[in-house]
């Protein structure tokens, strides 16, 4: 629980104290806690891509099956959609790059 714990508050994989963060995108090189240097090379948050993508859809998709049931215009589950998308980016922006850190210090630890 202390790992899903320190998602959810955006902390670092290895010692789940030291924020991943230091503003609303803008990200700390290292860990100010332990050191984990959390982007390793060049394009390291290309993978983190495809967990934007997931929660994306996990945001949207509850929503457009919804509209859909209630019988909503094809317009206005696009308009809803699209703005639900753009208020949640910062947030799929900042997890789904959490998300892919924690990956990565599963599979390689460092």
């Amino acid at each position: 629980m202390n790992k899903l714990s320190a998602i959810i508050r955006l902390r670092c994989p290895r010692c789940t104290t030291g924020a991943i963060f230091a503003s609303l995108f803008g990200m700390n090189r290292q860990c100010p806690v332990c050191g984990l240097e959390f982007a390793r090379e060049q394009g390291y948050f290309v993978g983190a891509m495809y967990f934007s993508y997931a929660l994306a859809l996990a945001a949207v998709l509850p929503v457009i099956v919804a509209m859909i049931l209630l019988g909503f215009a094809a317009a206005s589950i696009y308009l809803v959609s699209c703005t639900l998308l753009v208020v949640c980016s910062p947030f799929l922006f900042r997890y789904s790059r959490v998300l892919w850190i924690y990956l990565d210090q599963v599979i390689d630890p460092r």
